[in-house]
């Protein structure tokens, strides 16, 4: 059986940490674990969770469940409880619920003191995994026999029905995907009509009555030509000279967004060196098997700009193609010819210094935690133990609080990137924290600012119960850190905005928005608020002026970027339910009310118009990619997202005005509860980049949990 291990690194010398592996979790295979029992069950799950993948297809996390609450011997000891139809809320019973799901979730928690959770969505971040393993030859050792069979066993899941696989879990077929899992379960050993329910047969007549896979999105030409399926010539250029590029043009690499400046550093390495794998007997199969005609006789040339209407979320403008065909026809053989070709040797020695800098400074997790599948450990329990301080129940959970206490303090990042990081194009980081781990060491603005509010919540708390609270010097780099990240009115994410809106314009990425530079959002605008209101509340002359224009600056763009119909458009969350949520809380936390802000009064109209007829809300995912409130089909709710519209109305005081609709939603939330006291999983709530989806395992305990607490907590009852 599989279990979970936390916080220990193992015997490999290469893997090395700063906190002494503090939140990290890794999955091993051990064949003596379990009785026979567990492993039916296990099995059980398994079977259930394939004949519901179409319903449900995001992973309830139920085998490392299993295994703690195993381990602790937790039972519910608390009698579970319901609404009737005419009957209102007692104050008892909304308690009990909470107290419920709090003892439940409690469970959950690792021993170092944060909340293991899947943190998933995306299917392109696995097969190149496997891709670089086949390449270099570790396959065998890194992915041994139990591994390729879990591996296999995910992406039959995750297959749609006509055949092939979206961008995300709950996405619509597309070729980038479809091509990637193909290609990995062909060399995971399945044969070109093998695969659980003939997935490989459904998976190539998908690509091939869609084209082939020259219409494969720029990211996939890339991917292919590494391993020998596709021509180099096919690609579009990815010059690296822009490195020389003087640091105050905006297309100086040095302004464009973390996630982006490291994937094409990258991508630009290995497009200038024309990589090519090893071709094996299975790259010659593939090249019959995923093309139209044959491989020796396409044009290269021209399937450079052709992408998959499927894929098409972003059109490149015709001067980008344009650019590109300049850069194609006349500077690239001009760039790899004498003279020209020393000046990209250099190019290339100045991107491999960064590479190897990135890789470094993040102990080789680099930026992109959730792509490598490392997690989201200290998002996920910064909410989770704000979730639980709201329940106001520490005689009964204190010593959970304690371990989670301890785990946002060790996951504090303590230094700045090291040597001279602003020539390397890094923002300070001291005193951030990261979404997963300290080790991860990429500071994050709304975790930081999370984070923090964590810290200030436990300060006012008996040591004695929840820890030693955080040293004062320490929540001032915190601070300092989200100071440093307002832009002129708005907060960004990962680093401050080096560059002009309309470079973000011209991005390279066919299949999903904002990739190039760093953009604003609501919800981490707001997050910084709080912190800082908090902050101010319990240490009010630090940098007194500085917060203050801080907040006034953060409230006035919340304000500013409202929707017409009173809603948010969420970044990071689904979608404008979400960022509503935040929105609201923000602007309290600021300190306007319903009565003397507007934009608090349209929020709330927006909220308890969408509120479905259970009580609940239920928001589609395609409300981010349209950017257009789309209702889930068939008006359901989901439980997550009507958590997050419940706080925002009592943040605006409606249970003052009017308690019916907090009362409908909380009955929701009560007759949801299983008898566990877990909460069912439901629809993907998670997204980046307008057009990519998150799937956040946690969030169904999180914030139906925390929704409950702030009900009864604000909420009159009999």
């Amino acid at each position: 059986m599989w279990r979970l291990k936390v916080a220990d690194g193992g015997n490999n010398p290469h893997i090395y940490s700063t906190n002494n592996f503090v939140g990290r979790q890794t999955w091993e295979f051990d064949p003596d674990y379990g009785i026979p029992e567990e492993r039916a069950k296990v099995e059980a799950a398994r079977e259930n969770f394939w004949k519901n993948r179409y319903q449900v297809p995001a992973s309830s996390d139920l085998l490392w469940r299993m295994q703690f609450l195993k381990e602790k011997n937790f039972k519910q000891t608390i009698p579970q409880v319901r609404v009737g139809d005419d009957e209102k809320i007692k104050k008892e019973t909304a308690i009990i619920a909470m107290r419920r799901g709090a003892h439940f979730f409690s469970a959950l928690q690792a021993s170092d003191g944060h909340w293991p959770a899947e943190n998933a969505g995306p299917l392109f971040f696995l097969p190149p995994l496997v891709f670089c393993l086949y390449i270099t030859g570790h396959l065998d050792t890194i992915f041994p026999g139990e591994f390729r069979k879990e591996i296999l066993r995910y992406l039959y899941c995750h297959q749609n029905e006509d055949g092939g696989w979206g961008l995300h879990m709950e996405g619509h077929s597309v070729m980038f995907c479809t091509t990637l899992n193909y290609i990995c379960m062909r060399i995971l050993g399945e044969g070109r009509d093998g695969g659980k329910d003939n997935a490989c047969t459904r998976g190539r007549k998908w690509i091939c009555d869609h084209g082939g896979v020259t219409f494969i999105p720029s990211w996939g030409k890339t991917w292919l030509s590494i391993l020998g399926l596709f021509d180099w010539s096919g690609c579009n250029p990815m010059p690296p000279e822009f490195w020389f590029f003087p640091s105050f043009l905006p297309l100086h690499q040095g302004k464009l967004s973390s996630h982006s400046r490291v994937v094409y550093m990258s991508m630009s390495y290995l497009y200038c060196k024309r990589f090519v794998g090893p071709i094996t007997p299975l790259v010659l199969e593939l090249r019959e098997e995923l093309f139209l005609q044959p491989y020796s006789e396409i044009n290269w040339k021209k399937v450079r700009h052709l992408c998959a209407k499927e894929d098409l979320y972003y059109s490149h403008p015709l001067i980008q193609d344009l650019i590109w065909d300049i850069l194609y026809i006349c500077a690239e053989p001009l760039l790899t010819g004498w003279p020209f070709k020393n000046l990209r040797q250099k190019a290339l020695e100045v991107m491999m210094k960064h590479i190897h800098y990135e890789d470094e400074n993040s102990r080789y997790i680099t930026v992109g935690c959730v792509e490598k599948t490392f997690g989201s450990q200290a998002w996920d329990t910064s909410f989770a133990l704000q979730a639980l301080l709201a329940c106001n129940i520490t005689n009964e959970i204190g010593a959970t609080l304690k371990k989670g206490h301890e785990f946002i303090k060790e996951s504090q990042v303590k230094d700045n990137p090291s040597g001279d990081f602003k020539s390397m194009h890094r923002h300070i980081s001291k005193g951030a924290w990261t979404f997963s781990d300290q080790d991860h060491g990429w500071q994050v603005s709304d975790c930081t600012a999370e984070g923090l509010k964590c810290c200030l919540l436990f300060s006012t708390m008996p040591p004695e119960i929840v820890g030693v609270k955080m040293e004062p010097e320490r929540l001032f780099d915190s601070v300092n850190i989200v100071l440093s990240l307002q832009q002129k009115w708005w907060f960004s994410n990962l680093g401050a905005c080096r560059s002009f809106r309309v470079v973000g314009d011209a991005q390279p990425v066919e299949f999903m928005g904002d990739v190039v530079i760093e953009h604003e959002t609501v919800e981490c605008t707001v997050s910084a608020i709080q912190a800082l209101v908090l902050f101010k509340k319990l240490y009010p002359e630090h940098r007194k002026r500085e917060v203050d224009n801080f907040i006034k600056n953060a409230t006035k763009y919340i304000e500013d970027v409202q929707m017409p119909d009173g809603s948010w458009y969420g970044n990071w969350g689904v979608c404008f339910t979400y960022a509503s949520w935040f929105a609201l809380a923000g602007l309290a936390a600021a300190g306007k009310t319903y009565h003397n802000c507007l934009a608090i009064r349209r929020g709330v109209e927006f909220l308890l118009n969408s509120q479905t007829d259970d009580g609940g809300w239920g928001e589609s995912y395609l409300s981010c990619p349209n950017k257009k409130y789309t209702p889930l089909e068939g008006n359901r709710s989901n439980l997550v997202q009507t958590g997050w519209a419940l706080m925002g109305l009592i943040s605006s005081g409606q249970a003052e005005r009017d308690p019916t609709p907090l009362q409908r939603a909380a009955k929701l939330l009560i007759n949801s509860q299983m008898e566990d006291g877990d909460f069912p999983q439901q629809d993907v709530t998670g997204v980046f980049n307008k057009n990519c989806m998150l799937h956040y395992a946690a969030y169904r305990n999180i914030f139906p949990l925390w929704a409950l607490a702030e009900y009864v907590r604000w909420v009159p009852m009999p």
